[in-house]
């Protein structure tokens, strides 16, 4: 089960295969239109992604209660391997064989909902949007298209631990770690003169999240261009650019990957860091003086908006039973499934109210229920931050940019406008 984004060649293999299909004419209307009304009968083919191994029984028992509830429609569930779904997709999508009802993230469902593919769940289902959250439902807009293509299915998010020690030794208050960027920077700068240059507050450089939650503008309203290197975007690297002189910024975070950022916390010479409860209970089996001194708090943003990584229930838009496709996907999607889902797996539910019960708000003084109560928190507003259309290959290109402007090889302009460049050629070639 994974939230991230899949490999850029599987992803652009989908894109290339989607596209294709458009030229063709499949988004001409080719399948039928829009409408799911009718009678709710025939099989329903539902594919999921790597949940099968784990989840077998609650899935068997959610497609047992909807054939109850619509005796004349059955459900077929096949679940796909992780490696190589995105390259499925693309042969489904060439073939004429994409099931009913797909699970997807927003990147993997646009270049199908841009190739007349995936259902305009507005216009088809647009009844049930007040279910959800509204900054789940909007992540599966897409760029240039009118409408969302997918029902927002899970959740999730990662909070921001923070030493506490570091931050006391600082001279700043362990019980006010930073939320603003400005108070991150003066934070960050403040700790590092402090600790004679050997303790960074960070060991990563920005990603597009930190650029979208810094506040930048990250592609224009139409989709069609990447934006962030902005007057705001060069600000936020300018900021970076001087942590990296000062100390603040880990002298490896050039070069370093989630796993080692993560040991550079444990072993405390970075003050910042983001986890998850399974990096907390890690903690207080090796690093137990780090363990009783760990602050948690939301991810530092300028927009009041934490970010969500979101997986989605898409509806082909060819079914040939439009109207059960859409009512099982509602019926996975509802507020009463997505809450079961919750409470076997660390995910969290999209729809409204379902982050307020006391699963996600009361803690019992276990790791798991800390790292859940702040994190659900965070989720009741969140965006999703990462634009569909930024490929893996986009996002090398930007981390590679940063980097030189980072260690002063090119002038945080300079780095930006040749990602920018790159990254809307490749927007453009495909």
């Amino acid at each position: 089960m994974r939230i991230s984004r899949r490999a850029a060649a599987a992803t652009s293999a989908l894109v290339t295969s989607a596209l294709a299909l458009t030229a063709c004419g499949a988004s001409q209307g080719a399948g039928g239109s829009d409408s799911a009304s009718g009678k709710v009968e025939g099989q329903v083919t539902f594919q999921t992604w790597n949940l099968k191994a784990n989840f077998k029984d609650y899935f068997e028992g959610v497609i047992d209660d909807f054939e109850k509830k619509y005796p004349d429609a059955k459900v077929k569930w096949v679940d796909q391997p992780a490696e190589g779904y995105p390259e499925k997709l693309s042969a489904d999508a060439a073939g004429g064989t994409l099931p009913d009802v797909i699970n997807v993230s927003p990147d993997l469902a646009y270049p199908l909902a841009k190739a007349g593919l995936a259902l305009n769940l507005e216009k088809a289902a647009g009844k049930y949007r007040g279910e959800y959250l509204e900054g789940a439902w909007k992540s599966n807009e897409m760029p240039g298209m009118e409408g969302v293509y997918a029902f927002p299915w899970y959740l999730n998010t990662g909070p921001m631990f923070y030493n506490k020690a570091l931050f006391k030794k600082a001279g700043l208050d362990p019980e006010k770690p930073p939320t603003t960027y400005d108070r991150l920077f003066e934070d960050a700068l403040t700790m590092a003169k402090k600790g004679d240059r050997k303790t960074a507050m960070l060991a990563s450089t920005p990603s597009i999240e930190d650029f979208g939650r810094y506040g930048v503008r990250l592609m224009n309203a139409q989709g069609t261009e990447f934006t962030f290197n902005e007057s705001k975007g060069v600000e936020l690297l300018r900021h970076y650019k001087e942590l990296y002189e000062a100390g603040a910024l880990d002298s490896q975070a050039l070069t370093a990957k989630a796993e080692s950022s993560g040991r550079k916390f444990q072993q405390q010479s970075v003050a910042m860091n983001p986890g998850s409860a399974l990096d907390l209970e890690t903690f207080r089996k090796e690093a137990p003086s780090l363990y009783k001194n760990i602050g948690i708090t939301d991810a530092v943003n300028n927009t009041g908006k934490a970010n969500m990584y979101v997986q989605g229930l898409m509806v082909n838009a060819q079914s040939k039973v439009k109207p059960a496709a859409v009512a099982f996907a509602h019926f996975v999607t509802d507020k009463k499934n997505q809450m079961a889902f919750a409470k076997k797996v660390t995910i969290f539910p999209s729809t409204k109210g379902s982050l307020d019960d006391p699963y996600f708000t009361k803690e019992d003084g276990t790791d798991a229920t800390r790292v859940r109560v702040s994190s659900a928190k965070s989720l009741q507003d969140a965006v999703n931050y990462t634009p569909v259309l930024l490929s893996d290959q986009m996002k090398t290109l930007l981390r590679n940019a940063v980097a030189k402007a980072v260690q002063g090889k090119q002038t945080p302009k300079a780095a930006l406008d040749g990602a920018v460049a790159d990254c809307n050629r490749l927007l453009k070639t495909g």
